[in-house]
């Protein structure tokens, strides 16, 4: 799995869109948050692994957003994610932040995203 998030409007306010996406750049699942910290993470991080036919990957690549390995390390904590690996590099998941461009142009003016 790839996560990111990115600052989108909708419907006239500033929230963070999490995204999920996989090795094919098929969008997995996503999240709106007021926040930016590893509360809002480790609920997207929650929300993922709860989706119906989601599987546990080996490994998720992030940026360098700490918030992302808080969650991460306290969910496998509470035994989950114990087959997966962290892996943090802004270069590797450039797949994900090419993808936020093309996300942002579809909702720009659709379902009162700008």
């Amino acid at each position: 799995w790839y996560l990111d998030e990115t600052y989108i409007k909708v419907k006239g306010k500033w929230l963070y869109l999490y995204r999920a996406i996989d090795s094919n750049k098929n969008t997995i699942d996503f999240y709106l948050s007021k926040t930016r910290n590893h509360k809002a993470a480790k609920l997207f991080l929650t929300k993922l692994l709860n989706k119906k036919n989601t599987y546990e990957p080996k490994s998720i690549t992030v940026d360098a957003n700490p918030s992302y390995t808080l969650a991460f390390t306290q969910l496998q904590k509470e035994g989950k994610f114990t087959n997966t690996t962290i892996r943090k590099n802004k270069y590797l998941n450039n797949i994900i932040e090419q993808d936020h461009r093309r996300v942002k142009w579809k909702t720009k003016d659709a379902m009162g995203y700008h």
